[in-house]
């Protein structure tokens, strides 16, 4: 068990090591607990053995033996006689100063005072605590070993220790008690002397304990819950990582994080000891355990992690392409200059590499040096300050398909350098330092969106930081199916596959979009889901009625009112529909040039309204962006004065603009933006008076995932229409309305098992519910009939359709489950039925509207 500084200064932190202890000897373990110096105390020896006064350092000195006296009686105890020759030694060596030739030694002694202070305070108040705790110089326990590549300095100060499971120092520490206490941070080297292990050295004495002794498990006691998906300080909704292999947890502590240091890993991979990580002041919480890699586990993004302060070091010649040697005579550079290469990108005339502040001094001067030195082979180019953005997951490269809105992020910024390791565990870039920290939350949150991130998974993933230490969260509301498990279950044993859909929860959808109070009119887009019973129900609540077809129209027509307000806004429609639409008392929307160019006395005396792309294009996945020059839907804003032309010549009147960017966003600023860029334009055109800012409304899928904030919604909204009173405001939500409230049901058909994988086949497919194969949606899947048993196995949940896209979920770890089971695909209320086929002349499913 390891106990850093800020859990080793008081007595009432000792308090609380002591009853950890305790509880991990009643498991019927012997414990070994390993501490840092007291908080502040390894900086002040530091400050101490770099003072050349030695007046200074007495005074110094001094301080640090006040402290260890106040602490005593913090915990009502007499200065232990260890300690009392410790604070003796170090005024000697304080008073003395390194004598010639010995400068690194004398520091190595000075600052492993504070950890031989520290462990014998703790061993005399827990053995005083009823808790015998027997102290043991971690000197006699870890050898360092000398490596081909070290200088004095990192021997001395910086040194690395061979552990493997050492039988006779097992067998001598059970001879002597059942409870230790170490330092950690410091070892003894082959002439006896005293080294330190640098930084992070505490953490891996502990790790260096747990192989020597092949310990149950090493515990690393810190002020967090364990390793999260990326730093909580920055990402509130960044989700406890509950359990990593070591090459991935190493991959995320190298690359940013900062709980756990990189070096205490490796120790423990041979002999397979776990490692956990701990909150002291909550050990009730299930921290962060890091063992051997785990057979059946979801393939996912696990981190994402950044650091600061990196300088590139960009070399150019042309003549270093095939020149042998030209590699070595650079890198010989860096050797000269003790300088360690992180990153490393090559071209035919160009290697760029990054230098870590972590790994280096970096200050301007060694930077400058190196420059000099290098100039003389090639070009060099020193682009700083940089950070580096690093996503870890085992398995990168499996999943490079799914990273495509992430990586979209990188296109808007100067990437400097991109680096995926030959290990498939993180892909990394490097771009400038000041975009990073807001770059950091965007990411994370498309990395949920995605579905990169398996926060879905409970295996790995824990509770968001913001649950477990701040003031809670807005959690996503359980689903309506959950009170209505048995009625659904009879629903499935009458046919199978059936959408079920809940229309309170459609009713109370739209209820929330009538707090908008900017919004003067609200369409539903029908194209979602066209059920009557569902179109008459949001007629009656005041909401017009959007359609893209004919088909539509007519739908429409049949379930409603007359009076009902309605919208035509098609995409590469036949000129017959526009024909159509204007017969009825639809308001009609144009998106292209084509149709007023060389159908205009169709529209010749009529009012449209017209969509505009307005460049770019949102949405968690490139299918649903309905923006930008990918996109077939808009008009191009270049093309808007000749469309202004041909309205004027055919007298068609421009009353309303139009754009929809996307489906799925979550951000309500979104809105504000789009309605603040259709005003200006509108302000060119004169004659609009309606401005329809489109729909896209997202609903929360992922875990962790935080709801659309309709306030703030309201807010935004009422804010741009304060500015721009003279327009009406239309908005036309279709997914947001009625995703949550349908459900796919389906019955278990058969299992099977290749290899690892083992597949669950349902009687619905892709030819019900396209979404997961066309856009990679992610939808909830669970097993009604065994909704309360934990979920054990890994699945993919596939149809009966011959297709390999046919694939309803990956990897979803659900109970045990068994033919004949009904399996619930959850938010399957909208583009569901709608887009379903008879492919394979397989039957729809049936569809069924509950109150």
């Amino acid at each position: 068990m390891k106990f850093g500084g800020t859990s080793v200064a008081t007595a009432e932190r000792w308090q609380t090591i002591g009853k950890l202890a305790a509880s991990r000897r009643a498991e019927g373990v012997r414990v070994l607990v390993v501490v840092s110096a007291l908080a502040g105390v390894t900086d002040a020896l530091k400050a101490l053995s770099a003072e050349m006064d030695g007046g200074k350092r007495k005074h110094a000195a001094a301080a640090i033996a006040e402290r260890h006296h106040a602490l005593a009686i913090d915990m009502g105890i007499e200065l232990p006689a260890r300690v009392a020759e410790r604070l003796e030694s170090l005024a000697h060596l304080a008073a003395d100063g390194p004598a010639a030739g010995q400068e690194l030694a004398w520091q190595a002694q000075v600052q492993a005072h504070g950890e031989l202070l520290s462990s014998a305070m703790g061993a005399a108040f827990l053995s005083a605590q009823h808790l015998p705790t027997t102290w043991v110089d971690s000197r006699d326990c870890l050898k360092a070993v000398a490596l081909p590549n070290q200088n004095e300095r990192t021997r001395l100060l910086s040194a690395m220790v061979e552990a493997t499971p050492d039988a006779a120092l097992q067998a001598r520490l059970a001879g002597q008690g059942e409870v230790f206490i170490a330092q950690g941070f410091i070892a003894r080297d082959d002439a006896e002397r005293t080294v330190l292990l640098g930084r992070g050295g505490s953490d891996t004495s502990a790790a260096y304990f747990g192989a020597l002794l092949k310990a149950a498990r090493v515990e690393i006691w810190t002020d967090v819950a364990g390793m999260f998906s990326a730093n909580p300080r920055q990402v509130p909704g960044a989700r406890l990582l509950k359990r990593l292999d070591y090459l991935e947890a190493q991959e995320i502590a190298s690359t940013g994080a900062k709980v756990l240091h990189p070096r205490c890993l490796s120790p423990l991979r041979e002999p397979r000891v776990p490692l956990l990580i701990k909150d002291t002041n909550r050990p009730e919480l299930d921290g962060t355990e890091i063992g051997p890699h785990l057979r059946e586990a979801v393939t996912s993004v696990k981190a994402i992690s950044t650091r600061k302060g990196i300088t590139l070091v960009s070399m150019e010649s042309v003549g270093m392409w095939q020149q042998v040697g030209f590699l070595s005579d650079v890198f010989n550079q860096f050797t000269k200059h003790g300088l360690s290469v992180d990153l490393i990108g090559s071209a035919e005339t160009n290697v760029t590499v990054s230098l870590d502040p972590t790994e280096n001094l970096l200050d301007s001067d060694a930077v400058a040096a190196l420059a000099a030195d290098l100039a003389k082979v090639c070009r060099v180019k020193v682009i700083a300050p940089c950070a580096a953005v690093t996503l870890v997951g085992r398995g990168m490269r499996s999943m490079l398909h799914e990273l495509s809105s992430v990586l979209a992020e990188f296109g808007q910024l100067r990437v400097h350098l991109i680096s995926q390791s030959s290990n498939n565990l993180n892909l990394t870039f490097v771009v400038d330092e000041d975009v990073v920290d807001e770059l950091l939350p965007r990411l994370h949150e498309l990395l949920l969106r995605s579905g990169s991130l398996r926060s879905d998974d409970d295996v790995q993933f824990g509770p968001t930081w913001q649950a477990l230490y701040g003031r809670g969260e807005a959690q996503m509301v359980p689903g309506w199916w959950r009170g209505e498990r048995q009625r659904l279950m009879n629903l499935a044993a009458e046919r199978s596959p059936r959408y079920v859909y809940h229309l309170p929860t459609i009713l109370e959808r739209a209820r929330s979009l009538k707090t908008l109070d900017a919004v003067d009119q609200c369409y539903y887009a029908v194209k979602a889901n066209t059920h009557p019973q569902i179109l008459k129900a949001l007629a009656a609540e005041g909401l017009g009625l959007e359609s893209v077809s004919p088909g539509e129209l007519q739908a429409i027509d049949q379930a409603v009112p007359a009076d009902t307000p309605r919208l035509f806004t098609p995409n590469f429609a036949r000129r017959e529909d526009y024909v159509t639409a204007l017969a009825t008392s639809a308001s009609v929307t144009l998106d292209a040039l084509h149709p007023i160019e060389q159908w205009g006395e169709v529209f010749a005396g009529h009012a449209i309204m017209l969509r505009v792309d307005l460049g770019r294009g949102l949405g968690h996945h490139e299918k649903v962006r309905t923006g930008g020059s990918s996109s077939k839907f808009g008009l191009p804003i270049e093309h808007l004065g000749r469309f202004i032309e041909c309205a004027e010549r055919h007298n068609v009147r421009i009353k309303g603009l139009h754009a929809h960017l996307g489906s799925g966003i979550l951000d309500a600023a979104h809105w504000g933006e789009v309605y603040g860029q259709l005003a200006a334009l509108a302000d060119r055109i004169g004659s609009v008076e309606i401005l329809n800012i489109g729909g896209g409304l997202g609903v929360p899928s992922h875990p962790g995932e935080q709801p659309l904030d309709m306030i703030e919604l309201n807010r935004v909204l009422s804010e741009v229409k304060a500015t721009y009173p003279q327009y009406k405001l239309w908005m036309e939500p279709g997914r947001y309305l009625v995703a949550e409230s349908g459900v796919l049901l389906s019955r278990v058909t058969q299992l099977k098992a290749k290899g690892e994988v083992r597949y669950l086949g349902t009687d619905a497919g892709m030819h019900n519910l396209i979404r997961p194969a066309l856009y990679d949606a992610w939808h909830e899947i669970v097993n009604l009939s065994r909704l309360d048993d934990a979920g054990t196995t890994l699945y993919q949940v596939v149809g009966p359709i011959c297709e390999s896209g046919d694939v309803l979920g990956n990897d979803r770890r659900l109970p045990e489950t068994h033919e004949g089971d009904v399996m619930l695909i959850a938010q399957a209320g909208a583009y569901g039925a709608v887009m379903a086929s008879h492919y394979n002349l397989r039957d729809a499913a049936d569809e069924i509207v509950i109150e």
